[in-house]
């Protein structure tokens, strides 16, 4: 390592929201060491052992710098953030815009802005990307830099470009994934839910038949490499099944929920955003993404299928952690509690006698 580690994180740990992607990838925090609880109980991810269920999705982690500082914070599931057959850029600000609002069921047509943070927000990246080049050398250097009790996940989408049919996207996402198991990654997750493109990417987990063509060719390219599908929020018991039944005999797990979208309006009347819908992340989508994991779970136990459940959405507590875990979840991933606190993770470790 380059950098010594600090015994504690300060204000550069913090992704900075008033700045843009680019800035935030070019300024990773030091890397910190801070006193961690172990957390009782036997813990895996797609089977495989870890720590705790601790883990983070791909938002937050812009490259193994970032990756690295929150590995020390204790998280033991680092999924690097998607990633591209082509370089992409990152949309303008704000890519992450403070919204105030209570649970979101999915229902709702807009919310209002804020401009303080108060647990959740709008995120707007369009799942930008550095060239395959500089992504797989930095996912080999992460991988080597990591403890080996820490797991690397590794994010990817397909670039549709016009004219494609769903074979030549599939082609895209196997590409990617087979490059990032090449370069080390512990793990793949294909990114099946953007609601911030208008791009059938951002949406696949929507059409089950089409999911599977994917899936299928992802496996393929991955072997036996544990491999994720991303999925957004799907309420619905015939759907889930149907999409479930689709992609269960090609995939590992399934980690939900990417957001709930709505629009945003600004106190001042302004629409953000161009009026477009926006992913919402934070405490305000922890119901919903919770009763979606206990519907996911009920059916692979109904049907019979080998899938691990990933809960995303709204944790920050011990508490939070411990509901997710009951509701079907092998491992929980926490994004924007982690990103507005880096100690959540020491937190819910230190708490986590008293929520079991």
């Amino acid at each position: 390592m380059t950098t010594s580690p600090s015994p504690t994180p300060d204000a550069t740990g913090i992704y900075d929201r008033l700045q843009s992607y680019q800035w935030n990838y070019d300024h990773p925090p030091d890397v910190v060491e801070v006193p961690l609880e172990p957390m009782s109980g036997q813990w895996t991810f797609c089977g495989r052992p870890v720590g705790s269920p601790l883990g983070m999705p791909a938002g937050p982690l812009l490259n193994g710098r970032w990756i690295l500082y929150y590995a020390g914070l204790g998280f033991d599931v680092l999924t690097y953030k998607t990633v591209r057959s082509s370089q992409r850029p990152c949309y303008d600000l704000p890519n992450l815009q403070p919204v105030e609002t209570g649970p979101l069921q999915g229902h709702e047509t807009e919310v209002p802005g804020s401009d303080s943070m108060d647990g959740s927000w709008a995120v707007s990246f369009g799942m930008p990307s550095q060239e395959p080049g500089a992504w797989r050398r930095d996912i080999e250097w992460t991988r080597e830099q990591l403890p080996s009790g820490k797991l690397l996940s590794v994010s990817v989408v397909a670039t549709i470009q016009p004219g494609w049919t769903i074979d030549d996207t599939a082609e895209d996402y196997a590409q990617c994934a087979r490059w990032a198991a090449e370069s080390g990654a512990d793990c793949v997750e294909t990114n099946f839910s953007c609601p911030n493109v208008s791009t059938a990417d951002g949406q696949l987990y929507q059409v089950p038949d089409q999911a599977a063509v994917v899936a299928q060719r992802v496996r393929d390219a991955v072997g036996k490499t544990p491999y994720v599908i991303k999925i957004g929020h799907m309420p619905e018991s015939d759907r889930a099944r149907e999409l479930l039944k689709a992609v269960a005999p090609h995939i590992d797990g399934i980690a939900m929920t990417n957001s709930v979208a709505t629009t945003v309006r600004m106190p001042g009347g302004e629409m953000l955003f161009d009026g477009g819908r926006r992913g919402i992340c934070g405490k305000a989508t922890r119901e919903a993404s919770l009763e979606q994991t206990r519907l996911f779970s009920d059916l692979v136990r109904e049907e019979r299928l080998g899938v691990s459940l990933i809960g995303v959405g709204g944790a920050s507590t011990a508490a939070d952690v411990a509901d997710y875990l009951e509701a079907g979840a092998e491992s929980v991933h926490i994004a924007t509690a982690a990103m507005v606190d880096p100690l959540t993770a020491q937190k819910i470790r230190r708490d986590w006698g008293g929520a079991e």
